[in-house]
Formats: structure tokens, C-alpha cells, sequence
């Protein structure tokens, strides 16, 4: 049988931290139960899913980071990941099935599926991988930026973080291109570099 991948990824939507893409293929036997979209998991279960997957696929994994995603945008950045997670992955697939309506400029065979992590095992198999991953990067992020909440928010936008961006400005990984951070009362410049570092 020829392996199919699933693609998808984590973190458009933050003001903060990577975007991150994870590309899997499931083995023919012994598919984890209880695979599905990763927003509709518990964190205990994708980390537990995550575990098996790890173990029994074949799994690739992109990150672009977010002063990387100010250079080319978010669309772009979501690409890149997707891209980098398909070339990490061991195995060459015969074909690529991506979460949303955009493919990378491939020249692989490849089929883009609207809420293809609702509708395709090894997209939802991809969507537990990059959102685990990516929310492990930003509890890591979180013990160095306390001030953000990253540790409960994941660098997405809600009132405490707000807040923070107001009173302290935005950190070395928050994304300079997003109007909220741009908002925030501090410019890229020096003053910038005064509360990025404090």
C-alpha cells in the first residue's frame, strides 16, 4: 500500500511563538484509538495520543518562528511549516492530504481538504502532533516570559495577555506584524529592545 501523509498545523491565530506543522502516516495496523481533531481532545488526551503516535507513525514536524513569520507573513509561514514538516518526514508519501484549501507550491501529488481534521484520520493524526508540540514549545517559552501567561493562553490573544503587552511590550517571540502587537505601546526599536529584555 502507498503511504499517504496527513498535514496540518498549529498556531496561525497567537501573537506569539512558531507556527508549527506536523506531517503524519499512520501504519497500516494499529491505529491509536480515539484519533480526532485536536480541538475537540483534552490536553491529557493529545499528550497521550501524542506519545502513541510517535511511536507507531511516521511523523515529520516544521516550525517557523515567529520573526520568520514578520518576514513573509502568516500565509507564507503556514506553508513553510507544512513544507519543512513533509520534507522531515522518513518516508517519501505517494500522496500529501492537507487541513484547509491551499497547498504548498508542491510539485507531489497532493489534495487540500476543508475540515479535512474532522473528515481524514491521518489529518487529525497530523492536527494532535503539531498542537501538542507547539503548546510544549510554549510552556518551555512560558517559564522565560511569565508576565504573558503563556503557560494557560499559548500566546493567543485574551484579556491577560492584553494586558501584559500593555504593560511590559511585547517579547522577543511575539509576532511584530499582528495589529495587536503593534498596538501594544512599544515600536520596534529601541525601546522595544529595553522591554523585550527587561
Amino acid at each position: 500500500m502507498t503511504p499517504v501523509a496527513g498535514v496540518d498545523e498549529a498556531g496561525c491565530g497567537p501573537l506569539a511563538g512558531p507556527v508549527v506543522a506536523a506531517a503524519v502516516i499512520l501504519p497500516t495496523k494499529g491505529v491509536p484509538r480515539g484519533i480526532d481533531d485536536s480541538k475537540k481532545l483534552s490536553a491529557n488526551e493529545r499528550t497521550r495520543l501524542h506519545g502513541r503516535l510517535m511511536h507507531c507513525a511516521i511523523v515529520g514536524i516544521g516550525i517557523v518562528e515567529a520573526d520568520e513569520i514578520d518576514r513573509i507573513n502568516i500565509y507564507w509561514a503556514r506553508m513553510k511549516a507544512m513544507t519543512l514538516a513533509v520534507e522531515a518526514l522518513a518516508e517519501f508519501p505517494a500522496h500529501i492530504l492537507v487541513d484547509g484549501n491551499r497547498l504548498p507550491r508542491w510539485d507531489r501529488p497532493a489534495t487540500a481538504i476543508v475540515s479535512g481534521d474532522t473528515l481524514c484520520l491521518s489529518i487529525a493524526a497530523a492536527s494532535i502532533v503539531a498542537k501538542h508540540t507547539r503548546d510544549t514549545i510554549m510552556l518551555a517559552h512560558h517559564e522565560a516570559h511569565p508576565q504573558y501567561g503563556w503557560a494557560s493562553n499559548k500566546g493567543y490573544g485574551c484579556p491577560a495577555h492584553f494586558q501584559a503587552l500593555r504593560e511590559h511590550g511585547p517579547s522577543p517571540l511575539h509576532r511584530q506584524s499582528f495589529a495587536p502587537v503593534r498596538r501594544s505601546g512599544f515600536r520596534d526599536d529601541e525601546s522595544f529592545a529595553q522591554h523585550a529584555t527587561g
